[in-house]
């Protein structure tokens, strides 16, 4: 199935002019609404690797939330999402949300510390054929079948790591959504996790990877969207990062100048978040 879609080059996920605002109250009288995501634009097609690179902070996995249908009950968004040319409404994702659509979650505190790596990894069951499925995607990623029986406890960063990766891949989905899959490794770990979602893309899942990391993104993405204060600024190949004559807008140049290779060289400033919040004047009854 992926093999097919790559070679069509079907785009699996479009979002075009996504704004987030999340809703809070003052001193439990007034409301105050401040927007984290604003007119954001993507494209992620079948076989590519899309990687949305930002500093932390940024509002970058509310993107992942928005797309996985997981924002919290005070966040409202507006604007279009697509998957293989259809409405990703509400309805449509809770059917497609775990199947074709997967999501590789920043934290590994979302393995179940009371229950075995492999009872995670086949969802419960117990037949032959899962536990077979099972044994397959770990070996994968370099598990052995002793990590089946082990807590998540008992793993490294790493090892945790995988194992939500090959939670993710048990059903091959066409589009597969890393939300920060490399906090706290080294770097050799984070290496090889992040060509784990390369080998995914080449299999032809869509790959939309949400990182902080350039160096990692550029080394196997196919395109980088520079994120900033939430929003796209810029929309390249990653190979244009080998020229900073390539990279057209001035904070996708200072991520350049910032790498280790580029001088290390820093520009003051913080994000401009709470220029943005506004109080509504609302009041709350009750």
């Amino acid at each position: 199935m992926g093999k097919n879609l790559r070679q069509n080059g079907q785009t699996v996920l479009v979002v075009r002019h996504l704004s987030i605002q999340f809703t809070q109250y003052e001193r439990g009288w007034r409301q105050k609404s401040f927007e984290m995501i604003r007119d954001l634009n993507l494209e992620v097609a079948a076989g590519e690797l899309v990687a949305v690179v930002g500093s932390s902070g940024s509002g970058k996995s509310l993107l992942a939330h928005a797309v996985m249908g997981l924002l919290p009950y005070n966040a409202q968004w507006t604007g279009e999402m697509e998957y293989c040319g259809e409405t990703l409404d509400e309805k449509r994702l809770k059917k497609l949300r775990g199947n074709e659509i997967a999501l590789v979650p920043q934290s590994v505190s979302c393995l179940d510390p009371l229950m075995k790596v492999g009872e995670q990894v086949r969802m419960g069951r117990k037949d032959r054929e899962s536990r077979a499925c099972c044994r397959a995607a770990l070996g994968r990623y370099g598990l052995g079948e002793d990590t089946e029986n082990r807590y998540p406890f008992e793993l490294s960063g790493g090892m945790a790591r995988r194992v939500l990766i090959s939670m993710a891949v048990q059903k091959q989905p066409r589009l597969l959504i890393a939300d920060e899959p490399t906090p706290g490794l080294h770097a050799e770990a984070a290496k090889r996790v992040m060509g784990h979602f390369r080998e995914i893309a080449d299999e032809g899942t869509g790959v939309l990877l949400i990182t902080h990391d350039l160096e990692q993104a550029i080394a196997v993405a196919d395109r980088i969207v520079v994120f900033y204060a939430g929003t796209d600024l810029e929309n390249v190949a990653a190979a244009d990062f080998a020229d900073e004559n390539l990279l057209r807008h001035p904070y996708t140049r200072a991520l350049y100048r910032a790498m280790p290779q580029n001088g290390l060289l820093t520009v003051p400033g913080t994000l401009p978040y709470e220029k943005q919040s506004r109080v509504t004047g609302k009041e709350v009854t009750g």
